[in-house]
């Protein structure tokens, strides 16, 4: 969601992999898919999508992978009363005519402490009083921008192990939320 005319705002289909207007073909998208929300105001790639697109990223929730033993474990990451989440998120359109696409890409911050176990970062997850804020065409500021991307706290979410499946993108179904196999005795 981005905003639209002056008080509104669009939902619109995006690639994920922001692949700035400036760049000279679109393979760059596949290496940013997250920007960091310490950089993203000032590193060349971010600082045009951080000042003047922003955008909200819907999703229900995420996963994380943590290694036990040989095998990567997947979670799925909640908020805990099951509403739907907003990532902050920076966006850019690409390319003229019939190859001319937008993409994103997700601002991380440090975990909090109930994710720290599986990953050291997390997707900014903001409050729907910073929408506004955030989506704010006339904010542009860095210091006013940085002061809604904190780590979401660790009470609000839920973290649960999910089946292995969810690492093949052809399995598309409520199987790969369900709790994974118990190990083999």
């Amino acid at each position: 969601m981005r905003p639209a005319a002056p008080g509104q705002r669009e939902f619109v289909w995006m690639r994920w992999g922001l692949v700035p207007h400036w760049a000279k073909d679109t393979s760059i998208g596949s290496s940013l898919i997250n920007a960091r929300t310490e950089s993203a105001a000032t590193k060349p790639t971010f600082r045009d999508s951080f000042r003047r697109r922003r955008c909200l990223i819907a999703a229900d929730g995420f996963y994380e992978w943590k290694k036990i033993g040989k095998q990567k474990q997947p979670y799925l990451i909640h908020m805990s009363d099951d509403r739907p989440l907003a990532f902050a998120g920076l966006w850019d359109r690409w390319g003229d005519g019939p190859e001319r696409f937008e993409s994103c890409t997700i601002l991380t911050t440090t975990a909090n402490t109930l994710l720290r176990e599986l990953h050291e970062r997390m997707p900014v997850i903001l409050e729907p009083d910073d929408y506004d804020r955030w989506l704010d065409p006339n904010v542009s500021e860095a210091e006013t921008l940085q002061m809604v991307l904190t780590s979401s706290a660790a009470s609000e979410l839920t973290v649960e192990a999910v089946s292995p499946r969810v690492n093949n993108v052809a399995n598309d179904d409520a199987g790969v939320l369900a709790p994974p196999p118990p190990p083999p005795f």
